[in-house]
């Protein structure tokens, strides 16, 4: 059984969660602020966490930069009414592995849940290269310096390597990172992208790891050391 943990304050939406979720199946535990949630996180470990940005105490952003502070790894799906792309970027580069819009359907919310408790396993790069993927330890070396990314980030760049040198479709991201069955816009591709490149030290203009190409998707290459 997944063990989830709602942390809303609006008590309505707080509610619908935890009775949707609860008759698919899952256990779940709710919090209505920044900290009673990240005291709930610490202690209970849950399998998944969906956060609202605009809580009181303490917002949703500083909730997750505290998880991952604690070097908890555990999946982080925003809630937010903020469409606006700046902040949805920022929520990310907080730690964030995913978000859905306010308002939003529980079949949706349950697609990205369940994209982001999926695990998979692929084989390495040869340890003298420059990017380096643990996939047991989920953990991504530069230059022999660990890269700290999400569980979304780590997923993305972990397929783009396992096809390193051939061209990925957005198309095939979004099914493999995401979930098999979500189809819609790229614009969460895009911002992880976006994200995973500047982690990487990385110039869209000037690639030296991932490189757009448009109409397409995303090549990842490893440039000589």
């Amino acid at each position: 059984m997944t063990s989830i943990l709602a942390i809303e304050d609006d008590p309505s939406i707080r509610a619908a969660l935890e009775h949707g979720l609860t008759e698919r199946g899952h256990s779940v535990q709710t919090a209505a602020t920044g900290i009673s949630g990240l005291e709930a996180v610490l202690g209970e470990r849950p399998d998944l966490v969906l956060l609202d940005l605009g809580l009181p105490k303490i917002d949703g952003l500083e909730v997750c930069r505290r998880i991952r502070a604690e070097g908890r790894a555990i999946p982080v799906l925003i809630l937010t009414a903020r469409a606006d792309e700046v902040d949805t970027v920022v929520g990310l580069d907080a730690g964030a592995d995913d978000y859905v819009t306010k308002p939003f359907r529980l079949a949706e919310l349950l697609a990205r849940a369940r994209a982001l408790l999926r695990r998979g396993i692929v084989e390495s790069p040869a340890p003298e290269a420059l990017v380096r993927i643990d996939p047991e330890g989920r953990r991504v070396f530069l230059h022999g310096q660990e890269v700290q990314l999400t569980g979304k980030e780590f997923e993305l760049l972990k397929v783009l390597v396992a096809n390193q040198g051939k061209v990925v479709s957005r198309e095939k991201l979004m099914r493999d990172v995401w979930d098999s069955a979500w189809y819609g816009s790229t614009k969460t591709l895009d911002m992880h992208i976006s994200v995973l490149r500047r982690k990487l030290g990385d110039d869209a203009s000037h690639p030296s790891y991932i490189t757009t190409i448009r109409g397409v998707g995303f090549r990842f290459d490893a440039p000589e050391d």
